[in-house]
């Protein structure tokens, strides 16, 4: 392993910040870091060497590969991250504006909605995971926050909390339980694990990720962040009355008066429900 490779990996260790997935995401991409650096010519590098001409270098090459503005500004947070923690924060601007970063497209120009059917879904052999999937349908959840959950706590009746060790961005959250279904599949997470989670007793979060991330590949399932825009789309009809754009329906500018506060109403409701402290973020999910 290579010196930037094995100081990036122990300063990570060192530091905890974030939730496993985020963790893990970040060993991960500053790992990724350091061999582009490696490739583009700068070797013998610590984590103290980091410099501008770095950075300027990997944005430059990340725009010609023609990588997502929102990849970019997650490897863009690695590097002020590691920058931090070295006591070298002003060697990376303070806005990505300053490197050219383009805005992030929030708006979404086709459905990114994924259904997992019973089919499908039996096509999964492990059980826990069958029950993640489930959650993760019924609920819009993020992948981590299914792994982690724990029904003999989240199952309020009427809602499910979250607790923000389980949420992105570390916030509690509230999942209302409106339907047979959803009541069904809650009914099947408290015979499956009891007061346990869906992580195994025997397993740590990351084995079960691994699990995870195996069983649904070896079932032919990818993108499955899509069943929060399932979800999100699903949500939206039920709230208003009417598809969303991503799914075929009206856009904003055709709609009524009346309409519009409905809209906004539904996107402010699906914006809690899925974790997201702004409205402009429904768009992803639902189009505008």
């Amino acid at each position: 392993m290579r010196d930037l490779n094995y100081q990036l990996k122990q300063l990570c260790k060192r530091n905890r910040d974030g939730s496993y997935s985020t963790q893990a995401n970040r060993a991960r991409i500053l790992n990724q870091i350091a061999n582009q650096l490696q490739e583009m010519g700068y070797r013998r590098m610590t984590t103290r060497s980091l410099k501008p001409k770095h950075v300027d270098a990997l944005v430059k090459r990340w725009l010609s590969e023609g990588m997502a503005a929102g990849t970019i500004k997650n490897r863009m947070n690695c590097l002020r991250w590691w920058a931090a923690k070295v006591d070298r924060r002003n060697v990376i601007a303070r806005s990505n504006e300053f490197y050219g970063i383009p805005d992030r497209q929030f708006v979404s120009q086709h459905s990114k909605a994924v259904v997992v059917g019973n089919d499908a879904l039996s096509s999964v052999k492990d059980e826990h995971v069958r029950m993640t999937l489930e959650l993760q349908r019924a609920f819009g959840l993020r992948r981590e926050e299914a792994i982690k959950f724990i029904p003999a706590y989240a199952d309020q009746g009427d809602h499910v909390r979250l607790k923000a060790s389980w949420t992105k961005g570390g916030k509690t959250r509230i999942v209302p339980v409106l339907t047979q279904e959803q009541r069904a599949v809650l009914n099947r997470a408290h015979r499956l694990v009891g007061s346990g989670s869906l992580i195994p007793p025997q397993k740590t979060y990351i084995q079960q990720l691994r699990t995870y991330e195996r069983h649904t590949t070896q079932a032919g399932l990818s993108k499955l962040h899509g069943l929060r825009h399932a979800y999100a789309q699903s949500r939206y009809q039920a709230l208003t009355g009417w598809a969303c754009p991503a799914a075929g329906g009206p856009v904003a500018n055709s709609l009524s008066i009346e309409q519009r506060q409905q809209d906004h109403q539904a996107r402010l409701t699906i914006s809690r429900e899925l974790g997201h402290a702004r409205e402009q973020i429904s768009a992803v999910y639902l189009g505008r």
